[in-house]
């Protein structure tokens, strides 16, 4: 059970500490890790961070012992209410380097409060020293961390910026383009066939809604099961499986939605609209985010979804 603060006694006071700095000079090092490729200069100020971390826990070793010899008992934030719980973040890759921030600030804050209330509960001087002047240490660390974004150059940020933008379109927005893609164009054929081979709205709904779901599916397996991620640096397969088979389903959706309308030459004509719509949507994506010509990248998208639905036409009409 865990035990309340006022209830420790100076040697476990001086043991949590240690503790405390061991755990996140070893965060701090995971942070480094996990941003050394994508965010260097970052890397190094938590690199730097790590390393005042291990000294603090080198004096604070060097003062237990002097005090109460060579056994430190083991005590850690988890055995002492209070303290947050911090989500695993330094075991996710990649790392979110803004989450990041926040969460060393957010250490760095709660570690300043426990010096400070340790120090009013112990009575040894040096003791108290030392932890005042840790208190400040973690006061100082936690404006770094909070001011981290600002103290970079603003070439290192763009170099950080641009390695964002990449790291989002490698597992967001590839294979979310590749379904949307897949589940606009690749549904038109089997939807608009089954609408002119009944000339039923319902009909045509239900064919449409089972070729976007099994579409989706199919996607989403194909993507997941692609790589792991762990040498392209696409991010972990089965998010890149979520977001694909999402997309693949709301791109065949979004032209099946309108034959809910009884009507078949209403839904019908609301579907094209629906159909040219989605397609402008995808040519902008892949000039926005793939650096595709607008026209270029427009033509290409165009020329194939109207070759699909014709397709889709002369099968339904035949």
């Amino acid at each position: 059970m865990a035990k309340n603060f006022k209830d420790l006694s100076e040697r476990e006071i001086l043991a949590l500490a240690i503790s405390l700095e061991e755990e996140h000079g070893r965060i701090f090092g995971d942070f480094a890790d996990g941003l050394r490729e994508t965010y260097p200069a970052t890397a190094k100020m938590f690199e730097a961070m790590q390393m005042e971390e291990s000294e603090h826990r080198r004096s604070l070793i060097d003062l237990y012992r002097e005090r109460f010899g060579e056994h430190i008992p083991l005590i850690r934030r988890h055995d002492v209410k209070g303290f947050i719980t911090h989500r695993p973040l330094w075991l996710v890759r990649p790392l979110g380097i803004n989450a990041v921030r926040k969460q060393a600030e957010i250490m760095e804050l709660e570690t300043r409060q426990f010096y400070e209330k340790a120090q009013e509960r112990v009575t040894d001087a040096s003791t108290r020293k030392l932890l005042g002047d840790l208190a400040e240490i973690e006061r100082q660390h936690q404006a770094a961390a909070k001011s981290l974004e600002r103290s970079i150059t603003s070439t290192v940020r763009e170099q950080e910026d641009a390695a964002s933008r990449r790291l989002f379109v490698l597992q967001i927005v590839q294979p979310g383009l590749a379904g949307l893609m897949d589940g606009s164009v690749s549904t038109l054929a089997p939807l608009f066939a089954a609408a002119f081979a009944t000339h039923t709205s319902h009909d045509a709904f239900l064919v449409g809604l089972a070729a976007s779901v099994g579409a989706g599916i199919s996607m989403g397996f194909a993507e997941a099961l692609s790589d792991d991620g762990s040498l392209t640096g696409r991010g972990h397969p089965w998010v890149r499986g979520l977001v694909c088979g999402l997309m693949t389903t709301a791109g065949g959706i979004g032209h099946t939605m309108p034959f809910l309308i009884p009507s078949f030459h209403i839904a019908f004509t609301a579907a094209v609209a629906v159909v040219a719509v989605e397609l402008g949507v995808i040519s902008y994506i892949r000039h926005r985010f793939m650096d595709s010509p607008l026209l270029a990248a427009t033509l290409q998208v165009v020329l194939g979804g109207v070759l699909v639905f014709l397709a889709g036409v002369l099968i339904g009409s035949s």
